[in-house]
């Protein structure tokens, strides 16, 4: 203790120190050894880290999809987001994403501190489904046929698509879809419009059979779905005169005809001359020329006419039962002249209106109406003579025959050509024996206009017509600024088309430029640029004659054609271009179920020709022809090779067009007429032969 009365503090005293043995120093030495060993890996390892970090380059990775996409890189790559440590080089690159097509790539990685890459992932076709009402129904798709409705599970591409749905009794529908893609499944409900119209028809009697455009579509009394459009109805009942109507069909507008009260059937009588070509009248109404069947109403009296010209009138009362059927032959009492024929070789043979009358020089007794006289013999050019004998005057013919060689005959090509090369053929109808015909048509003929007056004519001069429309690029050598145009934008303005929008001043002065161009007279004449006359003795172009046109166009052998293609109408096959079932959208009427591949013109000679080798005289364009357009006077005096009157307002147009489809306009003896150009009339040129 310490005097404080603190505790006395006890000393240090030092501890002992025994060194470590031999056996404890070793395991220290190899545990040191493993410490530098884990140091030194390190320290490479953050080198190369290091190292990696100075030299990679960051590049941005996008995938541009719709869905999540995920992107992987092959190789040694550090992602850090959407970004990716890469050493310069070339690297795999793999993007996918549900829905889309897996992309694979290379990528470029340059040296340069930032990069980036896009991925574009293109979408998987999607799927579409197409349910129409009615069924059935065929699909287009891009104008490609898909199949008929349902459509299931159609694999398309991403993106609009245009769809189409056609059904035979219904309006076609057109509309546009976005497929989605990404196989994503789409559903169309569509629903077609009725293309027909319902159509009640009743008659008295009933049990009449009811025909629709030719075909048999039951009994009256009936309801019947027609489709739109012109449709041409007939009752027919044994006993009873066919009642015939026709009728524009507007779809889903329904009508009611009624009752049809059908007429008693007429009594038919059959009409034969001799000879033939006789003027028939019945009760002073202009009938035809024999032979000729005619409609009489039943049990009610009739007066019967017949005149020919040289021969003595003939009349008589007739009246037939219903439904008969009878048959008369009248023989005609001429009216005579008599007519000398003086020839200066005893052996040349006589022919009146082709039919031999004997040899040499001889004195003739003919009716009193024009007469052809042909004197011929072997080895010298025939002679012709056209003369009408004259009761109680003798008229005299002289024929000096000359062998061929000494006839002064012009070499008459069979086909020329002109300038700008154009090919016309050669025609003769007095040569074929059918030179004198009947232009216009019957008012029995159904579509007859009121201009349609039938006349006879005769055409003896032979003549040059041009067997194709003149061209837009035939026309432009004439007027090289001329412009067809367009309808619709559809053009009428190529090279092969017919020039069309041209006035008839227009086409005769086209006429006599080519006459000069070749080295021939004009047939017109002009004052100023303007057409006021022509020199009918002329070999010089022009437009042909209304006789020559109906001619080339209708007369076949003894026949006159109703239609280019036949008697029945509409027609079954394409024989020509007309307003057709594709250009609907341009015409209001159309031909259903026609098609002609054009929607307006179509090039020249594009159909075959008719049976005088001319092309497109019954479609394609109207033309203008030469003549004056007046309504004619019904008589019978034959006017041979007539070319119309000399000055007038308005023109003839002849033929149908692309515009066309009724069965007025498609006869062959429709005219129309005009001054002023349009869009579907042109024209083709004709000249005399000598």
């Amino acid at each position: 203790m310490t005097p404080n009365g603190h505790k006395t503090p006890e000393p240090i005293r030092p501890t002992g120190f025994k060194p470590l043995g031999t056996a404890h120093t070793a395991r220290p030495a190899r545990a040191h050894l493993r410490h530098k060993v884990l140091i030194g890996g390190g320290g490479v390892l953050m080198l190369c880290a290091l190292l990696f970090l100075l030299t990679a380059r960051a590049v941005q990775i996008d995938a541009i999809a719709q869905a999540r996409a995920s992107v992987s890189v092959k190789g040694l790559a550090v992602p850090l987001g959407s970004r990716y440590l890469l050493l310069p080089g070339t690297y795999e690159v793999t993007a996918t994403a549900p829905g889309y097509l897996a992309l694979s790539t290379t990528v470029e990685v340059s040296k340069a501190s930032s990069q980036r890459v896009e991925l574009v992932l293109q979408p998987l076709p999607g799927k579409l489904t197409v349910r129409s009402s009615p069924a059935g129904a065929k699909l287009f798709i891009g104008g490609d046929f898909v199949g008929e409705t349902p459509v299931l599970e159609a694999s398309l591409p991403a993106g609009v698509h245009e769809l189409e749905l056609r059904d035979p009794r219904h309006l076609p529908l057109r509309q546009s879809v976005e497929v989605t893609g990404r196989a994503v499944l789409q559903e169309l409900e569509l629903s077609l419009l009725p293309a027909w119209a319902s159509v009640s028809i009743a008659s008295k009697p009933d049990g009449a059979e009811i025909l629709v455009d030719g075909e048999p579509a039951g009994a009256s009394p009936q309801q019947l779905e027609l489709l739109q459009g012109e449709r041409q109805l007939m009752l027919r009942l044994a006993g009873y005169a066919d009642w015939l109507e026709t009728l524009d069909i507007a779809a889903g507008v329904s009508r009611d005809l009624g009752v049809i009260e059908l007429q008693p059937a007429p009594g038919q009588l059959q009409l034969n001359t001799e000879p033939t070509g006789a003027n028939v009248t019945l009760n002073g109404d202009f009938l035809g020329q024999t032979p000729l069947l005619i409609d009489m109403a039943p049990n009610t009296q009739h007066t019967l006419g017949i005149l020919k010209p040289g021969y003595q009138p003939y009349t008589e009362a007739l009246q037939l039962a219903a439904s008969s059927m009878r048959q008369k032959t009248v023989t005609l009492t001429p009216r005579l002249g008599s007519v000398r024929v003086r020839v200066n070789n005893p052996a040349a043979e006589v022919l009146v209106n082709g039919k031999p009358v004997g040899k040499g020089s001889r004195v003739l007794s003919l009716p009193a109406v024009e007469q052809r006289i042909e004197i011929r013999l072997a080895g010298y050019a025939s002679i012709v003579r056209r003369i009408t004998p004259r009761p109680g005057l003798e008229q005299l013919v002289e024929a000096e025959l000359k062998t061929n060689a000494e006839a002064r005959l012009a070499r008459i090509k069979p086909q020329v050509s002109t300038g700008v090369g154009q090919t016309l053929l050669l025609f003769n109808p007095s040569a074929t024996g059918s030179g004198q015909f009947t232009m216009g048509a019957s008012r029995r003929d159904p579509g007859r206009r009121s201009n349609e007056v039938l006349r006879p004519v005769a055409l003896q001069r032979m003549f040059y017509l041009q067997e194709k429309e003149v061209t837009n690029a035939q026309f432009r050598r004439f007027q090289a600024d001329h412009k067809s145009g367009q309808v619709q934008g559809k053009s009428l303005n190529r090279e092969t088309q017919p020039v069309v929008n041209i006035s008839w001043q227009q086409a005769a002065s086209f006429c006599n430029w080519l006459s000069r161009l070749d080295g021939l007279p004009p047939f017109y004449t002009e004052d100023r640029g303007i057409i006021t006359g022509f020199d009918p003795a002329s070999i010089g172009y022009r437009l042909p004659s209304e006789a020559e046109w109906a001619w080339v166009a209708r007369v076949k052998g003894d026949a006159l054609l109703r239609f280019a293609w036949g008697d029945s109408f509409p027609p079954r096959e394409t024989t020509g271009n007309y307003a057709d079932s594709d250009s609907a959208f341009i015409n209001g009427r159309v031909l259903n179920d026609y098609k002609d591949g054009h929607v307006v013109s179509a090039p020249v000679g594009a159909y075959p020709p008719n049976h005088n080798g001319v092309y497109d005289l019954d479609g394609n364009v109207s033309e203008w022809v030469h003549d004056i357009y007046s309504i004619p006077v019904s008589n019978n005096a034959t006017i041979t090779d007539p070319l119309g009157e000399r000055s007038g307002d308005n023109y003839v147009v002849r033929g149908a067009s692309w515009s066309h489809a009724r069965l007025p306009n498609l006869r062959l003896s429709y005219r129309d007429y005009g001054q002023a150009g349009r869009d579907d009339v042109g024209f083709r040129i004709a000249r005399y032969a000598e």
